[in-house]
């Protein structure tokens, strides 16, 4: 199926299998139509809602109302992904199933793979019995490297490339080559696999920390009832990694820790954890529109793999450089009310949980960036600027931060037919230029501000707080106490 109107990237030979359709999927399907040439009867849509049904319906897709569970994903994905030869694609959009058991057999079967988190299975993020260490996408993420150390090379898959994690990661190089010139700094830009050079080049530039800013607006036309969980995007997801410890990827320029921040012992040990939840956790940043701004530090896979990605190591392998990198999270304020809520009742979700979609909401825009922060110029936000209004025109089934995130997921897949044996990546390693290049235009404005904010500005106040003021970004006064 070919839409004229738009870029077509490439043909998909065999079968497309969708997992999950929620607001999500159903954002991804319009965009596939319009930038590939595939097969329309051998797409296959599986979600265990049948919520959105009626969209693969009237397009003639099949869709199978099932769950994809670690006892049956073999026997249902395999025929559905062999089927009738060429070279298939796995979109996985879905909670609740194991991402490198679905990669694994992907590229088993010579499958191109695409997802948007390292998605565990079932049971794992409410596991009474583990260990909070054992809960961390910063072991989620290292079953996906020890899997490529297993298994390299192969069918690529491509590993968490939604907005964040996903488009943050191109943001941060195209950041970091933007704040490099201005700061006069002469360099070679690193090929898009040269870590080590990447790393160099942000140590070089002086950047102490990441963080990724958002601020999401998008207001809704009625209030929120009470017992209701209403967000822009997964509630599901959202909660998931909302009651996550807080994560984040730990620089060497932090002289202080919180007192119930934990390393791991193991893997990369790029990053940290505190034993508190993340969506219960406040950190100070900031964003174009608002300024300052509270965040939520909402554990997310983008937070380690960055700070991993920009390591500056010897010869002998010791740490000489590491940008602190976490989450800094504004969702819109029916969200912020709905996670009030919840961890007012002790932790205990709502039971209605609710997407709102592009026609319950009135207007706002998500603003979705870096902050790279610490060096000669301060502080400098880069990210996408999408609104609402632009959203519904650019795409169905769309609200401002549902097509950051699909748009990314096509660029991933553009990525992935353009590069097919790559293997295991992630969107730290891929081509910033190339993915955003596909992206941009579902972004809105995509802009880079400086500003001399700190999380010093107006401190100390009435009250005596516990500061570091020599060095105004040091985590001690970032994170909210």
């Amino acid at each position: 199926m070919v839409n004229e109107k738009w870029s077509v990237y490439g043909e998909i030979t065999g079968p497309i299998v969708m997992i999950g359709f929620g607001s999500i999927g159903r954002g991804t399907l319009p965009l596939i139509e319009r930038h590939f040439k595939f097969d329309k009867s051998r797409m296959v849509i599986i979600d265990p809602s049948d919520a959105n049904r009626k969209i693969a319906d009237e397009r003639g897709i099949t869709f199978i109302q099932q769950a994809i569970t670690k006892d049956n994903y073999k026997d249902v994905l395999t025929p559905l992904l062999t089927k009738d030869g060429g070279q298939g694609f796995c979109v996985n959009l879905s909670v609740d199933t194991g991402s490198v058991d679905l990669m694994h057999l992907c590229r088993k079967l010579g499958v191109l793979y695409v997802d948007t988190v390292i998605e565990p299975w079932l049971g794992f993020y409410f596991d009474s019995k583990a260990g909070n260490d054992e809960r961390t996408n910063y072991a989620l993420r290292e079953t996906l490297l020890a899997e490529r150390r297993k298994h390299p090379g192969g069918s690529t898959a491509v590993s968490t490339c939604g907005a964040n994690p996903g488009m943050v990661s191109w943001f941060v190089k195209q950041a970091l080559v933007n704040l490099a010139k201005d700061l006069g700094i002469e360099f070679d830009e690193p090929e898009q696999h040269d870590r080590e050079g990447w790393a160099a080049l942000m140590k070089k530039a002086g950047v102490k920390g990441i963080h990724i800013a958002e601020r999401d607006t998008q207001r809704t036309k009625n209030p929120k009832p009470m017992n209701v969980f209403w967000n822009t995007w997964s509630v599901e997801g959202f909660i998931s990694e909302g009651l996550q410890p807080a994560e984040l990827g730990w620089g060497t320029h932090e002289t202080w820790k919180p007192k119930n921040a934990k390393k791991f012992k193991k893997g990369n040990k790029a990053a940290i954890y505190l034993e508190q939840p993340g969506a219960n956790t406040r950190v100070r940043t900031w964003c174009p529109t608002p300024g300052a701004q509270y965040g939520f530090l909402v554990t997310h896979n983008e937070a380690i793999s960055i700070a991993d990605f920009f390591t500056v190591r010897s010869k002998k392998g010791k740490v000489s450089y590491r940008p602190t990198c976490h989450y800094a999270y504004h969702p819109c304020n029916d969200a912020v009310l709905s996670m009030h809520e919840m961890f007012g009742a002790a932790g205990k979700p709502q039971p209605v949980h609710h997407v709102l979609d592009e026609d319950e909401l009135v207007d706002g825009k998500d603003e979705l960036g870096v902050l790279l922060y610490g060096h000669d110029k301060n502080a400098y936000w880069f990210g996408s600027q999408l609104s609402l209004e632009q959203a519904r025109k650019l795409a169905p089934y769309q609200n401002a931060t549902g097509l950051q995130v699909s748009s990314a997921v096509l660029a991933g897949m553009v990525w992935a037919l353009e590069n097919p044996e790559a293997g295991i990546v992630e969107a730290d390693e891929m081509d910033f230029k190339r993915c955003l290049e596909v992206q941009q235009q579902y972004l809105g404005p995509v802009k880079g501000y400086y500003t001399d904010w700190t999380p010093l500005e107006g401190r100390p106040g009435l009250f005596e707080e516990d500061l570091d003021l020599e060095d105004p970004w040091q985590f001690r006064n970032i994170l909210v106490r």
